[in-house]
């Protein structure tokens, strides 16, 4: 009896996580919509299938920046993000180095404190995994500095594009701030799509190349916990996205084609924000802790701040 009670429950929950995420594709669900859609459903009757979830979340994101690629003009892009690669150095190694020694500071341990500080530095969740074998990282301090770098990537989703315009911010300056003060791809893009076109070109091209950091702080963390077998993990779904730019530049689909691959990318990512939302649970709420969270906080305003002066006085 108490089984068929609970496989009804799940079914329910299977038929409102479900029609939930068929409403994304609708035009009047926009991203952060979406975000706080699967954020509703998580906090009040939970999702049935959490590893599906997490998994729908990823690929959907990785073949959603495929895809906008088609839309995107390499020298164009190029040269947008320009600005954002000669940043990038100084941020990376600055974040690492205040990350350390903040997190000393407030009591952290060791190896949560760099996950949190790389995943702050480069490129949040990915950033987290690629590192986190490296570290030695056991599955609770994975789940504290994942938990810590989701909750500000929920909440900056929702408060960059409000902060970009009370700031006053182009659509150039938006896109190449939150490329850099905002942790995962998926916000980055997220927020970009919500702030205009041209930020969320410029966005997702700087945020990509940054991306590509992965690799040199994956070398640096072998030197750092000396390790010497651990397996660096490359975001290829990145080199795809250039792939993409490349063909719309120099051969381009039919217009038609190309419009259309772009406009059901937006609507995957759309559907990918739901699917993050949804992830974000009780568990992962107090998980997270408050240590490690001042961490990440005071790390989110450190990069904020510096790249926001960056962008004004350049």
């Amino acid at each position: 009896m108490v089984g068929e009670i609970n496989k009804t429950s799940k079914n329910v929950r299977w038929i409102i996580y479900s029609g939930a995420g068929v409403l994304c594709f609708f035009p009047f669900i926009t991203a952060p919509l979406a975000l706080f859609m699967g954020l509703v459903v998580a906090l009040t009757i939970g999702i049935p299938e959490p590893a599906f979830n997490k998994k729908a979340s990823k690929y959907l994101l990785q073949i959603a920046v495929v895809g906008l690629g088609f839309g995107m003009n390499l020298i164009d892009s190029l040269r947008a993000g320009s600005e954002g690669m000669l940043f990038t150095l100084v941020t990376v190694i600055s974040v690492l180095f205040i990350g350390i020694i903040v997190g000393k500071w407030l009591g952290v341990d060791k190896v949560p404190t760099y996950l949190i500080a790389s995943g702050t530095a480069i490129c949040g969740g990915s950033a987290i995994a690629a590192v986190g074998p490296i570290a030695k990282a056991s599955d609770s301090e994975m789940s504290v500095s994942l938990a810590t770098i989701f909750v500000l990537n929920a909440i900056a989703l929702f408060i960059f594009p409000v902060l970009g315009h009370w700031l006053n911010l182009s659509q150039e300056q938006f896109g190449l701030w939150a490329a850099i003060a905002i942790h995962d791809t998926s916000s980055v893009v997220g927020a970009g799509a919500t702030y205009g076109e041209e930020a969320l070109k410029i966005a997702t091209t700087v945020k990509l190349t940054r991306a590509l950091w992965i690799i040199p702080l994956s070398l640096f963390s072998i030197l750092y916990f000396r390790s010497k077998d651990k397996k660096i993990s490359v975001p290829w779904f990145i080199f795809l996205f250039i792939l993409a730019m490349v063909i719309n530049t120099y051969f381009p689909l039919p217009e038609i084609a190309s419009s259309g691959i772009v406009l059901i990318s937006k609507k995957l990512l759309t559907l990918t924000l739901f699917f993050i939302g949804a992830g974000l649970s009780r568990a992962t709420l107090r998980s997270t802790g408050i240590r490690p969270l001042v961490l990440g906080v005071l790390l989110w305003l450190f990069i904020g701040l510096m790249s926001l002066g960056f962008i004004y006085f350049n």
